[in-house]
């Protein structure tokens, strides 16, 4: 081989080791990168998904925050609806007991109201009110019963009240009683099933 040729073997092989060298370089250097790549795409997606986590957490406590404020507006809203419903059926019931005070019924009540206060007396003394607007029918009531009554100085809107001091017993068939009682422990039944 002449020189020549020695040289352009050597200079062809150097190249040759030289390509191969540099590819070697490149090959390593791309597949490092590629691997940056990746580690970086992973954590970018392991990022993308705890935000989306942490986002969907936040709008869900945001529609129950909604919600609850929302619901407790309508029971708000519902309980004022039914106290003016409760007012109003009371209004009426109170114009219902003014109508009845006014019929011979009602005297058959306070007259069967006083005979049963004087059978649960048994013979104590025993002090029997009616209200100042019955006081027209007083006498037709004592006479009836055979027991005196006293008009009551409080206007209990109808009935009759009996004391018996020596028991301390105080019995309370007032129209006024009856209605506050009545008015207190009535509860509208929703169609929720809550009463």
């Amino acid at each position: 081989m002449t020189l020549e040729e020695k040289i352009a073997h050597l200079q062809a092989t150097s190249m040759e080791e030289a390509r191969a060298e540099g590819n070697a370089i490149i090959d390593s250097y791309r597949e490092a990168l590629q691997k940056v790549f990746d580690d970086h795409k992973e954590e970018a997606m392991l990022q993308s998904e705890t935000r989306i986590k942490a986002e969907t957490v936040n709008a869900r406590q945001q529609i129950n925050q909604a919600s609850a404020k929302a619901q407790l507006e309508l029971k708000r809203r519902q309980s004022k609806i039914q106290l003016e419903l409760k007012d109003k059926v009371f209004e009426e019931a109170c114009a219902l007991v003014q109508d009845y005070m006014k019929t011979d019924a009602y005297e058959d009540y306070l007259l069967k109201c006083i005979r049963k206060a004087v059978a649960f007396a048994d013979g104590d003394q025993m002090t029997i009110y009616i209200n100042p607007s019955d006081e027209n029918c007083r006498f037709s009531l004592e006479d009836a019963s055979g027991v005196q009554l006293t008009v009551s100085s409080e206007d209990f809107i109808g009935g009759i009240r009996a004391v018996i001091r020596e028991r301390n017993i105080l019995i309370d068939n007032s129209f006024k009683t009856q209605l506050r009682n009545e008015y207190d422990s009535f509860l509208f039944s929703g169609g929720d099933g809550i009463a």
